[in-house]
């Protein structure tokens, strides 16, 4: 409460009387989206403006893990859910094994609604990271079994394979679950009479198709539902909420190196985006966060032709590897206190930040 007391003071101070406290957090992931991806979706919209043009404040953070130049989304997603540094294929804890407490564990134990939307499925590395503790990303029973643990209220994405197994005596971890007091849908129009309460979605044996076969309006309206249903489960007077979305086949489309798909793979994340940003417009108190944990396939957008005295030479999609990168990546910042957070950051300040915006602080288990 002194902390909480002290951030508004000094908001005050700084911003002046009409700051007001952040509520809600909504932080959005494309996994694998670089600042030329995000230039490939504003160049195929004709330079119209995508949601990514609406955010009011931008920085840059670096994405290095604990033992690589380069990460993996286990430790990159760790750093973004807990403000700790791990080692390539580790979730939720540091080099030497300790558990570190994430955003969303943070959040839900001082009583914000909480949730994960994805297109992988939920035990993959981003939204793990983000209830897990383990140093081996693969290790998928052991991440289904601190997903039940977790108490995080909306859990929407893949990952049906794991929830079918037992769990203790007869007993799956769908049944675990339901034990808990979640809804279980295995089809996003199950999800439509849900309005509050805890739902967990399972949409996919593992991953959900890529946008190519999968249905277009999913990740937006998977935003939706969660939010609807974190916004209901929050009582006048309680805290707010926070909600993780991935768009994780961006990460996919990279490593193929194939441009056309991850095109589709952005408009998609890019529309879970403004469903996040309008969500944000009619909810006072809520920040966007829009970020990514590495970025994939080294793209680059070249002229076609190296004389520039020319009108309009083309341009064409170059990838450089199949494989991660060490580039800065780009955060886009919109809402509520989307003016407080700037500049070069390394990717563990950033859910520091976002934390003491809230009014939590991040420490290890």
């Amino acid at each position: 409460m002194k902390k909480t007391a002290l951030l508004l003071l000094l908001c005050m101070a700084v911003q002046g009387a009409t700051c007001q406290q952040i509520r809600n957090l909504i932080y959005l992931i494309g996994d694998g989206m670089g600042l030329a991806h995000v230039s490939m979706l504003r160049i195929e919209n004709g330079y119209e403006p995508t949601a990514f043009d609406r955010a009011q404040h931008v920085a840059l953070i670096s994405s290095q893990s604990a033992n690589n130049r380069v990460t993996d989304s286990a430790a990159a997603g760790t750093a973004l859910a807990t403000g700790h540094k791990a080692n390539n294929g580790s979730l939720g804890q540091l080099p030497d094994g300790t558990p570190v407490q994430s955003l969303v564990a943070t959040a839900a134990r001082r009583g914000f609604s909480t949730g994960l939307a994805v297109t992988c499925y939920l035990q993959h590395a981003t939204p793990a990271a983000f209830y897990a503790h383990t140093g081996r990303r693969g290790d998928l029973r052991h991440i289904t079994r601190d997903m039940l643990a977790s108490d995080i209220d909306v859990l929407l994405g893949g990952g049906r394979r794991w929830l079918a197994e037992e769990e203790s005596a007869g007993r799956t971890y769908l049944d675990a679950f339901r034990q808990r007091g979640y809804r279980i849908a295995e089809r996003m129009a199950d999800t439509d009479t849900v309005r509050a309460g805890r739902l967990l979605g399972v949409f996919a044996e593992e991953e959900l198709p890529d946008i190519r076969t999968r249905d277009t309006s999913y990740l937006a309206a998977a935003t939706a539902k969660a939010l609807e249903i974190l916004s209901n489960n929050v009582a006048e007077g309680d805290r707010g909420l926070v909600l993780m979305v991935e768009g994780s086949h961006i990460d996919y489309a990279a490593h193929r190196n194939d441009a056309p798909w991850l095109l589709e793979e952005l408009r998609d994340f890019e529309r879970a985006v403004r469903t996040a940003m309008d969500f944000a417009d009619r909810t006072p108190g809520t920040l966007v966060v829009v970020t990514a944990d590495h970025e994939t396939g080294g793209l680059s957008i070249p002229s076609c032709k190296t004389d520039f005295t020319q009108a309009e030479s083309g341009i064409q999609y170059d990838f450089g590897s199949t494989s991660h990168t060490g580039s800065m990546l780009p955060v886009f910042f919109y809402g509520e206190g989307a003016d407080r957070i700037s500049g070069i950051l390394d990717n563990t300040e950033l859910p520091r930040r976002l934390a003491q915006l809230l009014g939590l602080e991040l420490q290890d288990e």
